[in-house]
């Protein structure tokens, strides 16, 4: 980077050290005007800073107004930042004479041989690691703001206390501020968790649970869609339909050793530590399930590769901090499978899968926002978190680079993102406030057959153990929803909606008429429904663009007359009048070639 940029938001070193001042001006902010309040931690993150407090009130807009006139007082008085460090008695004693219990846990937790530094500002001090800028006048005093407080676990350990995180954004201009707000605004309007449940999509229960969502009928039609045309791809490429339990014994887990890596995030259903009693657990994963099929009967190299394919329900013990709409649940629905195939076919097969998941997310219109990371192993294996050799994972890593490089993939490295068994390559995509989560994940597995005793005879009539590849096609379907929600604002494509056509007749005289076209479109299997109510019509025109229904027809005594339509668009363009047929044509084209708007 040129020695002009270094000192410019287009260097992430320095953004971050902005962000990471402004963090520490909002908390001298908040000790100025509440004194009591009791810090935490502060850093930045990709989209500005947070910083956890512990207070006996709860923040209100009306705190947040005054956090931020308060800070940028703190930025015109120009105080400079300066480094100190204290030996570890010193710095705890220290951070005990303010009353700051959480910092008193964090020094404590510190290595031996960690330098314990603070940063002072005037009259505040806080414990921290750096960098920060010289000056607390380096930030503009009118391009900052303060965008949310929410709950979150101290250390986001769900048994710890409940603290409230503030959220800020800073930029070097006004200008900037104001765009990224704007940004946000629309982001709002578009997020899923809040245009979903509006649009009647889906909606949540406390007596239910929470990252547990009910898909109401236009959400479940979605996903229904979304389903069959997945699966009828799939049977196109080859794959085998199965269907397997939603739970089973501990033993298969250990088996597989998810009982051993997994647990935590597992629902068990009775004590996991008692082995004189049967206990069993909701699948995470349908990997060992789907191993059984292969495993029904001996198999040979001339049954490779075996491609299995799943609709999946799995259940996974999230933690409630991490909840959110559909993104982020406890129950979802995935397009699973696994292939268990001969080495010599590894890399034809990863082309295959790759292939897949890129027509499915390209059709769905997603594959275009998406980013790919290559996901590794940690050598030094911090608490036993994998398993296998370094032969092994170095083998199966190399072999999963060079796929990747001949097929000009695009990735970053993700270092101990890997499952236990081993590396993956994962299918990124971001919601619209920016939180990446994974859609999609082809992994390849050099160690799970050997778990379950898989083997073929080779050509040589010797057994061998096969490679296994985990992969999805559109990934969890309820995520997949919430994103597709988000990225056309409620308006999917023709062929995904609930409602594809809505037959408005403006008199009662043409109900009957109505009901025809819409038997006539529903038989061409068109999503079609009438409204009869006694409604003025520009009211009806506008509830169904509301609800995003992409046709309108509108039906009176000329079009019975000519048996003809009158056709709208959930944008407000008039198409003008047609027949019954060539609408009906117009929609069938669109939905069988998945055409995007």
């Amino acid at each position: 980077m040129s020695e002009e940029n270094l000192y410019t938001f287009e260097n992430e070193a320095y953004r971050k050290t902005y962000w990471h001042t402004c963090s520490h001006v909002m908390a001298q902010a908040v000790k100025r005007l509440y004194p009591q309040v009791k810090l935490a931690i502060g850093p930045s993150i990709d989209s500005g800073w947070y910083y956890d407090f512990d207070a006996d009130f709860s923040f209100t807009q009306e705190h947040l107004d005054a956090i931020e006139a308060e800070m940028k007082k703190i930025c015109k008085e120009k105080l400079p930042l300066v480094r100190s460090e204290k030996p570890r008695a010193e710095a705890v004693a220290y951070m005990e004479s303010l009353g700051e219990p959480y910092k008193v846990e964090l020094i404590n937790d510190l290595p031996e041989d960690a330098v314990i530094s603070f940063y002072t500002q005037g009259e505040f001090t806080d414990l921290c690691a750096g960098p920060h800028l010289d000056s607390t006048g380096r930030i503009k005093a009118n391009a900052f703001k303060l965008t949310q407080c929410c709950g979150a676990y101290w250390r986001g350990d769900s048994k710890r206390k409940m603290l409230q995180r503030i959220y800020g954004i800073a930029f070097p201009k006004k200008e900037e501020l104001d765009e990224y707000l704007q940004k946000q605004e629309e982001a709002r309007r578009r997020d899923h968790n809040k245009l979903g449940r509006e649009l009647e999509y889906f909606t949540t229960v406390d007596v239910i649970g929470q990252g547990l969502p009910i898909l109401l009928p236009k959400g479940a039609r979605v996903i229904q869609t979304l389903q069959r045309w997945v699966e009828d791809e799939e049977e196109k490429r080859g794959y085998l339909l199965t269907k397997t339990p939603l739970l089973a014994k501990r033993e298969l887990y250990k088996i597989s050793g998810h009982w051993d890596h997994y647990l935590d995030g597992m629902f068990v259903l009775g004590d996991p530590h008692d082995e004189t009693k049967e206990c069993f657990a909701l699948r995470p994963m349908t990997c060992p399930f789907q191993y059984q099929v292969y495993l029904n009967r001996a198999r040979s190299y001339r049954d490779l590769p075996m491609r299995l394919g799943e609709t999946s329900t799995l259940f996974r013990n999230e933690d409630s901090g991490e909840m959110h709409g559909l993104i982020r649940v406890r129950q979802f629905t995935i397009s699973e499978g696994h292939i268990v195939l001969r080495p010599d076919q590894l890399e034809e097969e990863f082309k295959h899968c790759l292939d897949l998941a890129k027509y499915c997310l390209g059709t769905v219109g997603l594959l275009e926002d998406c980013t790919f990371r290559f996901s590794q192993w940690d050598p030094a294996n911090p608490n036993n978190k994998y398993e296998g050799t370094a032969e092994q994972w170095n083998e199966a890593q190399e072999i999963m680079g060079r796929i990747l490089d001949d097929l000009g993939v695009k990735y970053t490295v993700g270092f101990d993102e890997a499952a236990f068994y081993g590396p993956k390559l994962d299918i990124q995509y971001k919601n619209v406030f920016g939180k990446e989560d994974t859609l999609v994940t082809i992994q390849i597995d050099m160690l799970l057959a050997e778990r379950f005793g898989m083997e073929y005879t080779d050509q040589n009539g010797q057994k061998v153990r096969p490679y296994i590849i985990h992969r999805t096609s559109l990934g969890c379907y309820e995520r997949t929803l919430a994103y597709l929600i988000e990225k056309y604002a409620g308006a999917l494509p023709l062929w995904m909606m609930p409602t594809q056509v809505r037959v408005l007749p403006i008199t009662d005289r043409a109900h009957d008429y109505a009901q025809e076209i819409v038997d006539r479109l529903r038989d061409a299997g068109i999503r079609a429904e009438s409204d009869y109510r006694s409604e003025k019509l520009g009211y009806k025109i506008r509830e169904a663009q509301m609800q995003k229904i992409p046709y309108m027809l509108v039906v009176g005594d000329r079009d019975m007359e000519n048996q003809t339509v009158s056709v709208r668009t959930r944008a407000g363009v008039d198409l003008g009048a047609m027949s019954v047929d060539d609408f009906r044509a117009k929609c069938r084209a669109e939905i069988d070639t998945k055409a995007r708007d």
